[in-house]
């Protein structure tokens, strides 16, 4: 069986058994015919909301939050026909904001990637800092006692749109909708207490769930107070190409996007795996380690305990050097070890979310990587096991196990959500 699988920006082609593999994938739709009038008619039309060019006077400031380039959303296609839908506002008047969270900059190279030299050249692009104290306000405290913090230049525009993709998250539930607030252009310590050890460990923090998510619960009311004037999620194929645009009120929008990525996205399969070969999207998705747990994270649904994970991830930008993410993980030996530590009274560390994640898919499987963009030493720091051969290391995996073995691959990663009965959707 031939598998091409989603590693960086060329892919990786794999020949695996016929007899014990199993292929899941996400449900691929047809992009739109016409992606500048799709979304220029969802403005128009939008969900619980008047028209957008309605909501805005020329007069006033508008802000857009924007996805960073870990994200794949063709943003550079999707602002022109929403700046057109908006009206005639004066680009000095509108400000794209990059929600990085607590991820690096977006470098100018990346910016003019995402977004194409003439929006760059004619609108107002910052990134957000969720450690510059002087670019945040303070909103105070939600009702479950998280601090508010969040971007000025947010929070003092007169009119405020999210623009995101929505995908499963491993453990917010979907991306896109109120996460281009928060944790996208929230303080460190908003960021930090969002992603605390107690919620990410809770077990309603996962993949597609929403109802009851106490994380997607503490971002809905972050984002309700910051006052989101319009809201705009698409939905992709694997080519890019917009399958789906969602624009209006910020929670109803968002909650249709959601319940299509759902139909496409989540698939039952009736038994575990022993060996869950992996990806984490392919560029940019695959830009670093950190992105790729949530490869991790999908295969970790549906591998045996005690079973294998083969994560195929390029790295390009490795571990990488910025964040805490790597440090936490070379200052600790396992799994145990540093769920120990993230839970222990009062830590609190930048991506120890990431990490936790992490060690509790470690905690039920053997993870193995295969990544181009990282030395081996690199791989074993992060207290992963390197490989250069992924068909080796499943071969070598079939032999220990016997005839009976089963292999299940996910060539698009976590755009695909595989879940054992009961069903979370």
């Amino acid at each position: 069986m031939k598998v091409r699988l989603a590693y960086g920006r060329s892919g990786l082609d794999l020949e695996l058994p016929d007899h014990c593999t199993t292929v899941i994938e996400p449900t691929q739709l047809p992009g739109l015919l016409d992606e500048y009038r799709a979304i220029r008619e969802a403005c128009r039309h939008p969900v619980d909301s008047a028209p957008l060019q309605e909501l805005v006077s020329a007069s006033q400031k508008i802000a857009i939050s924007i996805c960073d380039v870990t994200r794949a959303i063709p943003t550079g296609r999707i602002l022109p026909a929403l700046l057109e839908s908006i009206g005639p506002v004066a680009p000095e008047n509108v400000t794209l904001l990059v929600a990085t969270g607590t991820h690096r900059a977006t470098t100018d190279a990346e910016l003019e990637r995402m977004l194409g030299a003439e929006i760059l050249g004619q609108y107002r692009v910052l990134n957000h800092d969720c450690q510059a104290t002087d670019s945040l306000v303070d909103l105070g405290r939600s009702d479950a006692g998280v601090p508010v913090w969040l971007n000025r230049t947010w929070m003092e525009s007169d009119i405020r749109i999210t623009v995101g993709f929505v995908e499963p998250h491993f453990f917010a539930g979907f991306s896109g909708g109120p996460k281009m607030v928060a944790p996208g252009l929230a303080g460190l310590e908003t960021i930090l207490e969002l992603h605390s050890a107690r919620l990410i460990g809770d077990a309603r923090s996962t993949w597609g769930e929403t109802g009851q998510n106490p994380i997607h619960s503490e971002i809905r009311k972050i984002a309700a107070r910051s006052g989101v004037t319009f809201a705009l999620d698409v939905t992709l194929n694997r080519r890019l190409e917009l399958t789906g645009v969602f624009a209006g009120e910020l929670f109803s929008e968002h909650g249709q996007a959601c319940a299509r990525v759902k139909e496409t996205a989540m698939q039952q399969v009736e038994a575990p795996f022993d060996i869950v070969v992996t990806t984490n999207s392919g560029y940019p998705l695959d830009l670093n380690l950190y992105q790729s747990v949530k490869g991790m994270s999908a295969a970790a649904r549906i591998v045996k305990p005690g079973g294998t994970i083969i994560c195929a991830a390029e790295c390009s930008d490795g571990v990488p050097n910025h964040g805490e993410y790597g440090r936490l993980l070379a200052s600790t030996q396992g799994p145990e070890e540093i769920l120990e530590l993230v839970n222990s009274p009062g830590f609190s560390c930048q991506d120890q979310w990431q990490a936790q994640v992490q060690a509790m898919v470690q905690s039920k499987a053997e993870v193995l990587l295969k990544s181009s963009g990282l030395e081996e030493q690199a791989v074993r720091q992060a207290q992963f096991v390197p490989i250069d051969s992924i068909e080796e290391a499943v071969a070598e995996r079939l032999e220990r196990l016997g005839p009976t073995a089963s292999i299940c691959v996910l060539p698009e990663g976590p755009q695909t959500i595989p879940y054992l009965e009961p069903a979370i959707c």
